[in-house]
């Protein structure tokens, strides 16, 4: 197992592809971009394959999810889905995607095994969608949303990024939208993952805040006992149910004491917390001959070493060198 010195247990991977994307949000990089990492430090489908191969047989994990960057840029993907489909014991599997390639690789990606999606739109105004992500691709997440409903890879779910001034007021009206549509909608506080470290904790629009509009128009109700266990969203059925919407406080409400999260970068560093500013290469090991054993084992070192939190808490946080797009969601 990935066990800590706190005793949690990781059964969660997050595998990113690619630190590439074809949006440039206002909260993740500059309008220029950033550089990308160079094809030859990047794992190679193979390798890719070799490390989940690794972590769900040799190390206990039972959910693998894609990421990026924007993962659909990854041109092996539906192959790599296939390959961890084909492994026993098979791993749940997931992705989250900007949504822009989905109308062309939705059927594809579910018959390769994927079993849901993740779709990032932070509002429902294309003018807004241009300010925030800098392209003009609104509508094509909007058909990405619906073909992988028509794929069969429901409930979809819908992350949100509020930003104050921007989309702040638009709350009820994308749940009353994902709700019609039976998309599962999930806000997301903004992150300290920026390139250009940017955030400032005072901008951040909180789960409070988020909890607070959504009230003034619908009716919320802890689901079930609300034992929110290692899941990241405290989850809310919305006017009795069934419909519901989660609220991920990765700021205010962190869940870093049941975490059960272990990252691998798409140039193959094992991070141990979305936040930590430390990795563990294993690729070094993997190109040198090392056994599954021997990768085994540096992954479990890896992971012994978890801080208690991420420390975004403390005022003296500093932010990880890598920004999200570069760490993976």
């Amino acid at each position: 197992m990935l066990i800590d010195t706190y005793g949690r247990v990781a059964t969660d991977l997050r595998v990113s592809l690619t630190d590439r994307c074809n949006l440039r949000c206002t909260y993740c990089m500059p309008e220029e971009g950033l550089q990308w990492l160079a094809k030859p430090e990047l794992l190679t489908d193979d390798e890719i394959v070799r490390m989940v191969r690794i972590a769900v047989t040799e190390l206990g994990v039972t959910d693998v999810r894609f990421t990026g960057g924007e993962p659909l840029l990854r041109p092996g993907l539906t192959g790599i889905i296939q390959a961890c489909a084909a492994l026993g014991p098979r791993p749940r599997m997931s992705l989250t995607t900007n949504g822009i390639g989905l109308r062309r690789t939705a059927s594809a990606l579910r018959e390769a095994g994927l079993d849901r999606v993740n779709v990032s739109l932070d509002t429902l105004r294309p003018e807004v969608f241009h300010t925030l992500t800098r392209r003009d691709r609104h509508h094509d997440v909007l058909a990405g949303l619906e073909a992988a409903t028509a794929a069969g890879m429901a409930p979809v779910k819908v992350n949100t990024v509020l930003m104050r001034g921007l989309n702040d007021d638009e709350a009820p009206e994308l749940l009353s939208w994902a709700l019609d549509h039976g998309y599962e909608l999930r806000f997301i506080e903004q992150m300290p993952l920026d390139a250009q470290h940017g955030w400032q904790r005072t901008d951040m629009v909180t789960a409070d805040e988020i909890l607070t509009a959504l009230g003034s128009r619908f009716r919320l109700t802890p689901e079930g006992e609300s034992v929110r266990g290692s899941a990241p969203a405290e989850r809310w059925l919305v006017d009795g149910g069934p419909g519901r919407v989660g609220v991920i406080g990765s700021v205010t409400r962190p869940f870093c004491r049941a975490c059960d999260r272990t990252r691998l970068t798409a140039d193959g560093q094992v991070r141990n917390c979305l936040f930590a500013r430390e990795e563990s290469d294993l690729r070094t090991a993997l190109r040198s001959g090392a056994s599954d054993a021997e990768m085994a084992a540096l992954w479990k070192a890896a992971m012994w070493g978890k801080k208690a939190g991420s420390g975004l808490d403390d005022p003296a946080f500093l932010q990880p060198e890598r920004p999200m797009s570069a760490i993976g969601g």
